[in-house]
C-alpha cells in the first residue's frame, strides 16, 4: 500500500496551494481565496477607523513613527525605519512630513554627517501623548469582532509570516 507523500504543510503533494480550486487538473485562482485579499481588506478597515479617531489628521505611518521616535530617541533616520519596517524612502518621506508639521526635528548626526538624528519637537511629544489612549481604542475596534483568544491567535499568526 502506498503513503501518499505530503509536503510541508501536510497537504498531499499533488493538492492545489490554499486558495487555489482545481477544475479538471487545471489550477484555478480565486481572489476571494487568497490571504492578500483578507489582509488588504483588514487593513483598509483598520486605517478607515484610525482616520476616524486620530485627533490629529496623522497617518497610520507617521503615528508609527512618531510612538517608536519617542521610544528611541535620539535616533536615525535608517533606525527609525528599521524599527518600523519602512523602507528608506518611505521614511524618509514620513520624516519629511513631520519636520514640515513641526512634530519632529532633524539635525546631522555629529559623527557622520550623512546621517540624521531625529528628536520629537514638544509638540511632537505633546501629540503623542495626546493620542496614546486614542490609538489604544484604535485597536481595540480594530479587534472588536474577535474574541480576546483570537486576538492573541491573529497576532501571534501575523508575527510568525512577518
Amino acid at each position: 500500500m502506498d503513503v501518499p507523500v505530503k509536503d510541508k504543510a501536510g497537504r498531499p503533494n499533488n493538492a492545489p496551494p490554499s486558495g487555489a480550486q482545481t477544475n479538471g487538473g487545471q489550477t484555478q485562482y480565486a481572489l476571494g481565496e487568497q490571504i492578500g485579499f483578507y489582509l488588504r481588506q483588514a487593513n483598509q478597515r483598520h486605517v478607515a477607523i484610525f482616520a476616524s479617531l486620530i485627533s490629529e489628521k496623522l497617518t497610520t505611518t507617521q503615528w508609527a513613527a512618531l510612538v517608536k521616535l519617542k521610544d528611541l530617541q535620539p535616533c536615525s533616520q535608517g533606525n527609525l525605519g528599521r524599527e518600523t519596517a519602512m523602507d528608506m524612502a518611505t521614511i524618509k518621506g514620513v520624516v519629511d512630513r513631520l519636520v514640515k508639521r513641526g512634530l519632529v526635528h532633524t539635525e546631522p548626526d555629529p559623527a557622520d554627517a550623512r546621517r540624521l538624528v531625529l528628536t520629537l519637537t514638544v509638540e511632537g511629544d505633546a501629540t503623542v501623548d495626546r493620542n496614546l489612549s486614542i490609538a489604544l481604542e484604535i485597536s481595540q475596534e480594530t479587534l472588536r469582532t474577535l474574541t480576546p483568544a483570537e486576538r492573541m491567535m491573529l497576532m501571534e499568526l501575523l508575527q510568525k509570516i512577518c
